[in-house]
């Protein structure tokens, strides 16, 4: 479990340091899109993700792992749209901004601590598509619940979702990066 830690942060890291420089090229633009508008965009990048995977080459030169990077970053921003709401104009600062980047991004740590324990790192032994898959069916899952005005019988509600959606894209990369 220490490896998979040590791992997490580096992945960590590597989308902090894009979501950082992202926001200074671009502000926090993204505060006007609603949580669907979100899911929609994390659906946009996985399902380039399995097409790559599926055609084995692609005709855009950047390969799934900046998509991955995407996925985590997007699922992050939704989940600040989640707590804050969309806003018409850049009502966040830099600080306060990165702030709730590093919270969710731990949240979403934590979560994994607790799940890896329990299912004893199963995900190394699973294929990266497999990964792929699971984080589309938990972006329909999203879609469900919000055309369902976010209302759950039995259910994790959509937060839930967008912290799996990161563990699973984390898992993917460090496949990547780690060659495992």
């Amino acid at each position: 479990m220490e490896r998979t830690i040590e791992q997490y942060n580096h992945i960590i890291e590597t989308c902090e340091d894009i979501f950082v420089k992202k926001m200074k090229d671009y502000g926090v633009a993204w505060r006007i899109l609603r949580p669907s508008s979100m899911t929609d965009q994390i659906f946009i990048k996985a399902q380039r993700i399995r097409s790559i995977e599926m055609k084995e080459n692609m005709k855009v030169d950047e390969g799934s792992r900046s998509e991955y990077i995407g996925i985590i970053n997007y699922c992050i921003m939704a989940l600040v749209q989640l707590e804050k709401g969309i806003a018409d104009k850049d009502d966040l600062t830099e600080e306060e901004t990165h702030e709730l980047y590093l919270n969710y991004f731990n949240q979403a740590k934590n979560l994994m601590r607790n799940k890896n324990h329990d299912y004893d790192e199963a995900w190394r032994q699973m294929r990266i598509s497999s990964i792929t898959d699971l984080i589309l069916m938990k972006i329909k899952r999203t879609k469900q619940i919000e055309d369902n005005a976010g209302k759950t019988i039995i259910s994790e509600g959509i937060d839930a979702n967008y912290l799996d959606m990161i563990n699973y894209a984390v898992f993917a990369l460090i496949k990547l990066e780690y060659k495992e």
